[in-house]
């Protein structure tokens, strides 16, 4: 029995691909892991203020106009801190407690999911 040489130089070739793409993978989970940590501390430490409803997230009234709320804005319970439009319904979303705003989560425009964190709070 002969063995192609060709055959077994190919088989090294995409053993060395397989391992090459395998590490990479290996390092996007990693990190991927490290932000979810990150995320999890944040939810630990500050208070979110989540999405009632499917539908698309608006930070202002309007385009152009100023936003509802900002990083560092203290806001009240039943603040609007933004609009999620469902089923061409515009719906505003009141603030669930008082603080100051850490961090909004979502961008102007983008989908959201029922329960997703929209707005930390401390």
């Amino acid at each position: 029995m002969e063995i192609d040489k060709k055959i077994i130089k190919k088989l090294i070739e995409t053993l060395e691909e397989l391992k090459s793409s395998l590490g990479k993978n290996v390092e996007t989970f990693e990190l991927s892991e490290n932000k979810q940590n990150n995320e999890n501390q944040e939810l630990e430490k500050y208070k979110p203020i989540k999405s009632p409803i499917i539908g698309t997230a608006y930070l202002a009234p309007e385009p152009g106009a100023k936003p509802f709320v900002e990083v560092g804005k203290k806001i009240k319970k039943g603040d609007t801190v933004m609009i999620v439009e469902a089923m061409k319904t515009m719906n505003h979303v009141p603030s669930t407690l008082s603080g100051t705003v850490k961090k909004i989560s979502v961008e102007d425009g983008q989908p959201v999911e029922y329960d997703q964190v929209l707005i930390l709070v401390e």
